[in-house]
């Protein structure tokens, strides 16, 4: 019994801390890389390249193969003499063969070259994915940031309704203030506090799509670590020097130059099929024959008497014994004429050749643009930060004049209402600017060949 509590209590603590689990954001990453579904089909498509290239490596070894036949015929024949003869007999054989290339222009070389061109794109297709899926992650998670923030601004605003309603109540209940004072400050309390729901959804609505994100089989009890942004300042963003690097480090650029150097190949193999190919045979083999009934055979006797004998077939292991037989052999394939499918096949390699360098100069093009939009946005979203901070203070000053002046009696609590609520957007303002320079940021550090951290 005591077993027994222990056990359901030390279960009971550890999906107690289990629940209370926070994610990191590199938590967040290496778990995705690990379980996300799109990760795990580009790996199987990476294994099945990796298969394809032993398999071209394969074709230096030599084939080999074995056989054996067995046949039994039933029949009858007439004899010159005419006499009907049985004809029933089996027939075996064995037979033990192997061939092998020895020359086709390096075919098997090119063919094994290009494969492993090919497990060199898979590869970096592979990186792309994991880098797009690290990306949304972060941007999502900056995400849940933003809104945290935004939750305690409105947490703050709440706060202050809150003192500002129970001062009006009290100045109403004295007879200092209209009644509708009173309503008003009620009505605030009650704006304030749905605006603080709306966050705190928003809240939950951004650990719900980072848990998707992630597909975690539970989300209920997700949930990631706090971060504290204390300054924010500018970054020197050299334009020329991130593109160069990001030609350097984004995987797409390399898979797509291992696509040109996979179709360069293919033509070299295509080509190949102009020139002959030279096999080689080796065989060794063996048989043994039955008539399966007996047989009788006339023959003269040492007076030129025909007398009958009968005949019985070797043993089987006799026959394979003296049956047994070797074969080398090598031949050669030598095209001359195939309709002109071998050119057309190299031309036709040679198309795919430029298309691959089309596509190479597609990719290049994409990250030149992702890397001067997130530049641009570095620049812009520090500049709106910038001014979202002015506007705190332009705000936070008129709030606390209006809050002075609604004391005094000089103005109506509406004017203090709208004070608090500029205020507060401004904050959120400030807030949403800081996080979207933050991700900008991250992404050009990004491009610039930095890991994504926090």
């Amino acid at each position: 019994m005591k077993k027994t509590i222990c056990l359901l209590l030390s279960l009971g603590i550890y999906f107690s801390v289990s629940a209370q689990k926070k994610w990191t954001l590199q938590e967040c990453v290496e778990y995705a890389m690990e379980h996300n579904l799109q990760v795990k089909q580009n790996e199987y498509n990476k294994q099945i390249q990796e298969k394809s290239y032993q398999m071209a490596k394969n074709q230096y070894l030599p084939t080999v193969g074995a056989s054996v036949s067995n046949n039994a015929s039933f029949g009858q024949r007439i004899s010159q003499e005419g006499l009907i003869n049985r004809t029933d007999n089996f027939n075996n054989s064995l037979f033990l063969g192997a061939s092998i290339q020895v020359f086709n222009n390096g075919r098997i070389q090119k063919q094994a070259r290009q494969a492993n061109y090919d497990v060199e794109a898979s590869l970096y297709d592979l990186q792309t994915v994991k880098n797009n899926i690290a990306l949304q992650i972060a941007q999502q998670y900056l995400n849940i940031l933003l809104n945290r923030e935004i939750v305690k601004i409105n947490e703050s605003a709440v706060e202050n309704a809150q003192q500002n309603f129970d001062k009006a109540k009290k100045t109403t209940e004295v007879g200092k203030t209209a009644l509708t004072v009173q309503y008003e400050a009620e009505a605030q309390l009650a704006q304030e506090k749905q605006n603080l729901k709306n966050a705190q959804i928003e809240e939950e609505r951004a650990l719900f799509l980072l848990a998707q994100l992630l597909q975690l089989p539970d989300y209920k009890d997700f949930d990631v670590e706090n971060y504290t942004i204390t300054s924010i300042s500018p970054t020197l963003n050299l334009e020329e020097d991130i593109l160069t690097k990001a030609f350097e480090s984004q995987p797409e650029i390399h898979a797509a130059e291992s696509r040109i150097k996979s179709a360069e190949t293919a033509t070299d193999v295509a080509r190949t099929s102009f020139w002959p190919t030279i096999s080689a045979t080796a065989g060794i083999g063996t048989s043994y024959y039955s008539a399966l009934h007996k047989n009788v055979i006339s023959i003269p006797d040492e007076n030129g008497n025909i007398i009958e004998a009968t005949y019985s077939d070797p043993p089987f292991f006799q026959q394979y014994k003296d049956n047994f037989s070797q074969q080398l052999g090598i031949s050669a394939n030598i095209p001359i004429f195939n309709k002109g499918i071998t050119k057309l096949q190299v031309e036709q390699a040679k198309i795919n050749e430029d298309i691959a360098q089309n596509n190479l100069a597609q990719q290049k093009q994409q990250v030149k643009e992702k890397v001067q939009q997130a530049v641009f946005d570095v620049e812009a979203n520090y500049q709106k930060y910038l001014a979202a901070q002015e506007a705190v203070k332009s705000t936070e000053l008129a709030l606390d004049f209006a809050q002075k002046s609604f004391d005094a009696g000089k103005s109506t609590i509406y004017d203090l209402n709208v004070a608090r609520n500029n205020y507060v957007n401004s904050q959120g303002a400030v807030a949403q600017a800081k996080y979207n320079y933050l991700f900008s940021q991250k992404l050009m550090n990004f491009y610039a060949g930095i890991p994504l951290e926090l």
